[in-house]
């Protein structure tokens, strides 16, 4: 398998799902720090990251900038389209994409892509039609889960996690 891009969705994945609104508007969303982690190992074998996501908030818009994430595309109404433009953009094939979602505006992108997972708590037509289901669930380290996964079957990880202990 030889992965050259990874793309995820963010609610649902980075995130529980939910949507959290103080009493001045505010929308709040809580992000489960080890995902970062995720980020780190991709970096450190040079796998560019995108985000697809259909909502449009700061609030992504801010963590992508904190992690430094590369690609970042918010308000998709069609990710399989946005997917293979980043793909033109990079020269990259649908087959060597890697990607993570959780429901049904994903369901498309992941039975087009050469590998697929969702989390665990993923309504079973998504799990149906991805390659791998994660243990975790959703806003509960499942990016990190699947980049972990990914680089172990690409012969990565080790390699990756010796560089990120020497660097911290």
């Amino acid at each position: 398998m030889e992965i050259k891009l990874v793309l995820t969705d963010i609610d649902g994945v980075w995130t529980d799902g939910g949507m959290y609104y103080d009493n001045q508007g505010n929308e709040l969303k809580k992000f489960n720090t080890s995902d970062s982690a995720g980020i780190l190992f991709l970096k450190i074998c040079k796998i560019p990251i995108g985000i697809l996501t259909g909502e449009k908030t700061n609030i992504v818009e801010r963590r992508a900038k904190k992690l430094k994430i590369p690609y970042v595309f918010q308000g998709v109404k069609n990710k399989v389209e946005t997917a293979g433009l980043l793909c033109d953009k990079l020269n990259i094939k649908f087959e060597n994409v890697a990607y993570i979602g959780d429901d049904i505006n994903d369901i498309r992108l992941l039975e087009k892509v050469g590998l697929s997972a969702c989390p665990n708590n993923s309504p079973e037509y998504v799990k149906n039609k991805v390659n791998w289901v994660l243990s975790k669930n959703g806003g509960a380290g499942v990016f990190r889960e699947f980049i972990e996964r990914l680089l172990s079957q690409m012969g990565l990880l080790d390699d990756a996690l010796t560089e990120l202990i020497k660097n911290h």
